[in-house]
């Protein structure tokens, strides 16, 4: 069985297989995203010719980067490499029949869905069928948010919402859940109101049951993960 390393994904993508029809929207409000959602926002919500409607690349989080200090550790550092190994990989599994390739060294999991095709990047040594549990909680969770077809329109409508389903899946490369419905009650909950603060126990009694509470849930989550 291959081995697993701490960061187990590269990249998640999503590509346009369609005609090329365009659709342009207005980033969505940024307090309903993530810190690494709105990261993910560097680039306006434009699909056009363009094959890529999302991607995000992963740097190893615990390796120092090689080469220049500062420097990335992903393969893939720049937009124009991204593209390149984006428009190589579509053109590869466009006509396979399958859902996993090796390409570019690297180990990719694929889901055809309407007119886009999902991706999951790791690396060469990464273990196939992890990853691909990851492939299938993306659809699986996307399914369950928009209750119908999952298709180029849809995705761009709703770009916080896919956003933000990733992220709870894969965070810095490393994954974190796969339960599709985990994640969509995550990513459904409405917003968190403003506390009030007058509210809040800052006794040391109130302190203490805080702290309790808080190793009862991490104990809670690491059984959860095991």
């Amino acid at each position: 069985m291959p081995s697993m390393s701490l960061q187990s994904v590269t990249a998640v993508i999503i590509l346009s297989i369609d005609d090329g029809s365009v659709y342009i929207l207005d980033p969505p409000p940024l307090h309903r995203l993530s810190r690494h959602a709105v990261d993910a926002l560097e680039e306006p919500i434009l699909c056009d010719s363009d094959l890529r409607i999302f991607a995000k690349y992963y740097d190893a989080p615990h390796h120092a980067p090689t080469g220049t200090s500062g420097a990335s550790s992903s393969p893939y550092p720049d937009v124009k490499s991204q593209k390149s190994f984006e428009k190589g990989l579509l053109e590869k599994t466009a006509k396979q029949t399958g859902d996993i390739i090796l390409y570019d060294n690297k180990l990719v999991l694929y889901k055809m869905e309407s007119d886009v095709m999902m991706y999951v990047v790791g690396g060469a040594e990464e273990n196939e069928v992890l990853l691909y549990n990851v492939i299938l909680a993306l659809r699986d969770s996307l399914h369950l948010l928009f209750k119908q077809s999952v298709d180029k329109r849809t995705v761009v409508e709703n770009y916080d919402l896919v956003s933000l389903a990733i992220d709870e899946i894969v965070d810095d490369g490393i994954i974190l859940e796969t339960d599709p419905t985990i994640i969509v009650q995550r990513v459904s909950k409405a917003p968190t109101q403003d506390v009030n603060l007058s509210r809040i126990d800052l006794s040391e009694q109130g302190v203490n049951n805080l702290a309790q509470l808080g190793r009862a849930k991490l104990t809670d989550w690491l059984r959860q993960g095991l």
